[in-house]
């Protein structure tokens, strides 16, 4: 496989399909760097706030979107994420957290200032690099050279979510789940969406194995020019 052209794959698709996992496994068994974008909008909205911004208020975020420094670790096998060098890895999985990244990702200025960061990562990236997010291939990087699209069934995706909050009621992850949808495929600026070109890989009846495999070889086909 031809390790001297960079390839740079957008992985995107709603909550609970499986992109954390699928990506940080397709760029580490293929030599790649890893983003995961999604974790920078946590990052930016627990620095709101630990800072006391009113998240109910757009323009009081806008104001003050340039002001924490993130930095994402790229390496697949140990992603790392800070704000102002403090290690929010935890912190920004948190409840907390969680009910507030919708409204805080909805802000132009939020996302002007995150999709550059994504990008300057992306151009810097030697051997290439997998982005996922919920519009990477639309909006961050729509020359990417791959773009992939998760889906799986509202069930699925709340069993999945659930399991990996450890006893979480499945009807309510479920329900949380649909509303975020909505809110990220609403918004004004940069919606979820699905690119034109991008492949669909519904995961619902599929092992995560499954789906890394056939991530990896839409990649390894991508690079051999196919």
């Amino acid at each position: 496989m031809e390790s001297a052209t960079p390839v740079i794959v957008a992985i995107d698709g709603p909550s609970g399909t499986g992109k954390s996992s699928t990506s940080k496994a397709v760029a580490a068994q293929l030599g790649l760097s890893y983003l995961d974008t999604g974790a920078q909008y946590r990052a930016i909205t627990w620095w709101m706030v630990n800072n006391g911004i009113d998240i109910d208020d757009p323009s009081a975020i806008a104001a003050v979107a340039g002001k924490p420094e993130i930095v994402s670790g790229t390496d697949p096998k140990g992603p790392t994420i800070t704000v102002d060098g403090v290690d929010v890895a935890g912190p920004i999985r948190e409840q907390d957290v969680t009910s507030k990244v919708s409204a805080v990702s909805a802000v132009p200025e939020v996302r002007a200032r995150i999709t550059e960061l994504q990008r300057t990562i992306a151009a810097s990236a030697v051997t290439g690099i997998v982005v996922e997010g919920r519009d990477i291939g639309t909006t961050v990087l729509p020359d990417a050279h791959l773009k992939i699209f998760l889906t799986a069934s509202p069930e699925a995706r709340a069993a999945r979510r659930s399991g990996e909050l450890k006893g979480a009621d499945v009807h309510a992850t479920r329900e949380a789940l649909i509303k975020r949808d909505a809110a990220d495929s609403s918004r004004k600026t940069s919606p979820l969406a699905k690119a034109d070109d991008a492949v669909e890989v519904d995961t619902t009846d599929l092992t995560l194995q499954q789906v890394i495999e056939c991530v990896v070889t839409l990649v390894e086909e991508k690079r051999a020019g196919k």
